[in-house]
């Protein structure tokens, strides 16, 4: 009897079993609440499971499926935590600008079929893209007009961005026979044996991350000519209904400009080209010219400086550097010293920091935390009043600030001004007016320096600057003890709103600006922070920047540091600098 029903039991669970889908268990982290799914689902068909219950401001177009960016037609067969996110995060801001470039090119393929687009780098709060008819002549305002009406009738169709995977072989092929050179030597030297390409219609591109579903999600941009190019405007990060306000950046535009200078001196513009060099043994060649380049430039600057301390009327007194984070400051004043007292100057230089007010007194963030890059972290009115008296001849009792006690301390430290001797003041807020309103500006040299990415990983694939500096500062701190990258990368999204509001509105006011970026500084940074990053829990919500940054440093091929020299700038974040710091 007991059989039977055992039997019975057993044929009718199977039964069961064979005639119901496997269903998975889906996590919706926005509303911290699961739902069922059969396998296979979509994050799009979650999400409208979902959509009544999330409270996003602005409509999602991207998701984070365990900590990792996914498009919305990701398909999921295990049991996941997914976060859905809109354009004000920063993988959900980077699939929206991704995907309005691939609207772009194909735009101009349309319009003008054979000519050339490169999506350079990040100006005026929106993109600069450098545009080359096959036909040749100047870009008019008409040809942008057109290009975008195109666009538009594109957003306007909802075309549908369809992704295909493959073998890197097949899609080496395919971009082979379309004449894309950049993609062709970005995939030969990737070592991936499959990789995946976009469509958009008839027209296909490569990107390393996510698009959003279809070109109709792309409510939000602008496109206008500017300079010899096109700016494509893009959504404000804070507020993605509306696009970002235009700002005024001519010298930055020429900093940009001067880079693309140097790469062609250099023969490189993308990661393919880098690896190539690499591979044929060019590297430590790649890092001489480099860093000569970089000390041509500092030795101009040093020669300016001479030229204004020495001429008739207002003669400069003051030099302020400023930059954001990890943008190589401390090292370039170094290195300007050096220049300077090779013209016959006596440099004395210190930090803002030691004017740091004491911790307990500094701005907290609205979550309780300490705002140390906030302007009133800086006794500023004791600064400027230091410096007005010893530009009179004055000898001046300065502070120590020690970041153990987090206290300001007078420990009889005096400076004095001599003959040939030049103030050098440098810090994030040096060139903030606060700091030296009272001084004219005839007497200051202002110099902004930053690390401009020299490289883009193909045409279509800036890598953005703030990647750069991010990465320069996760393997400083985690060398120095101070911070894991975990809390480094948790730590970013403050420091980049506290640039936007302290640093970047100055710095078109600056007399020179710097590039502290190498071409091969990525093949770099990777044999350092691919094991701090490796580091990053999988179930903490850092490891999606973790994850990103690690696989596009994965399109660099490693090299050692042994042949940067130990008065770079690189070496203040990987160690091994001649300077005392």
């Amino acid at each position: 009897m007991f059989s039977w029903h055992f039997s019975h039991l057993f044929v009718h669970l199977q039964t069961i079993t064979n005639s119901s889908p496997d269903m998975l268990q889906i996590r919706c982290k926005n509303v911290n609440a699961t739902k069922s799914f059969p396998e296979g689902v979509s994050l799009l068909d979650v999400y409208q499971a979902f959509a009544d219950e999330i409270r996003l401001p602005y409509p999602v177009v991207s998701a984070k499926v365990n900590n990792v960016s996914q498009g919305l037609k990701y398909r999921l067969f295990q049991n996941r935590d997914v976060e859905f996110l809109d354009a004000r995060e920063g993988s959900g801001f980077r699939a929206y600008v991704r995907s309005l470039c691939f609207v772009l090119y194909k735009a101009t393929q349309d319009v003008y079929p054979g000519s050339k687009l490169f999506i350079e780098h990040s100006l005026c709060r929106g993109f600069y893209c450098n545009f080359k008819k096959k036909t040749g002549g100047s870009l008019t305002d008409n040809d942008v007009a057109g290009i975008r009406q195109r666009m538009q009738e594109i957003i306007a169709l909802d075309m549908p961005f369809r992704r295909t995977e493959t073998t890197t072989e097949e899609v080496i092929r395919i971009f082979s026979e379309r004449g894309f050179a950049d993609k062709v030597k970005l995939l030969e030297t990737s070592g991936q044996v499959y990789s995946d390409y976009y469509s958009l219609g008839d027209t296909i591109d490569y990107y390393y991350g996510p698009l959003v579903p279809s070109a109709g999600y792309l409510k939000v941009w602008g496109l206008e000519r500017y300079e010899e190019g096109m700016l494509l405007r893009v959504p404000d990060w804070n507020d993605p209904s509306r696009i970002a306000e235009k700002v005024s950046q001519p010298k930055t535009f020429e900093m940009f400009a001067e880079k693309t200078r140097w790469d062609i001196i250099m023969r490189l513009s993308n990661a393919g080209d880098v690896n190539k060099a690499i591979m044929r043994g060019h590297a430590s060649e790649l890092i001489q010219v480099s860093e000569a380049l970089q000390e041509k430039k500092i030795v101009q600057i040093a020669e300016e400086i001479d030229r204004r301390y020495h001429r008739e009327q207002h003669p400069v007194r003051i030099v302020l550097i400023s930059g954001p984070s990890s943008s190589g400051k401390t090292t370039f004043c170094k290195r300007l010293s050096v220049q300077l007292l090779a013209c016959g100057l006596r440099p004395l230089s210190f930090s803002t920091d030691d004017y740091f007010v004491n911790r307990v007194d500094t701005p907290r963030l609205p979550n309780g935390d300490y705002d140390f890059d906030n302007i009133e972290t800086v006794e500023y009115s004791l600064l400027e009043d230091h410096l007005l008296r010893l530009m009179k001849g004055e000898r001046v009792e300065v502070p120590e600030y020690n970041f153990v006690t987090g206290k300001r301390e007078w420990n009889g430290k005096k400076l004095k001004l001599g003959g040939d001797t030049v103030l050098i003041i440098e810090g994030i807020h040096a060139l903030n007016p606060l700091l030296t309103k009272k001084i004219a500006d005839t007497l200051k040299f202002k110099i902004y320096i930053s690390a401009l990415t020299n490289v883009s990983l193909d045409d279509h694939n800036w890598i953005p600057v703030r990647d750069n500096r991010l990465l320069r500062r996760i393997i400083r701190d985690y060398n120095k003890g101070a911070f894991t990258a975990q809390e480094t990368i948790s730590q970013w999204k403050n420091v980049c709103k506290a640039e936007d509001q302290w640093i970047f509105p100055f710095q078109e006011t600056a007399d020179v600006m710097f590039n502290s970026a190498l071409n091969i500084e990525f093949a770099v940074l990777r044999t350092h922070a691919e094991i701090i990053l490796s580091s990053v829990p999988r179930n903490c919500p850092e490891y999606a920047e973790a994850h990103r940054l690690l696989k596009f440093l994965h399109f660099f091929l490693p090299v050692s540091d042994k042949e940067i020299p130990p008065t770079s700038i690189m070496r203040e974040f990987v160690g091994g600098s001649s300077f005392k710091y």
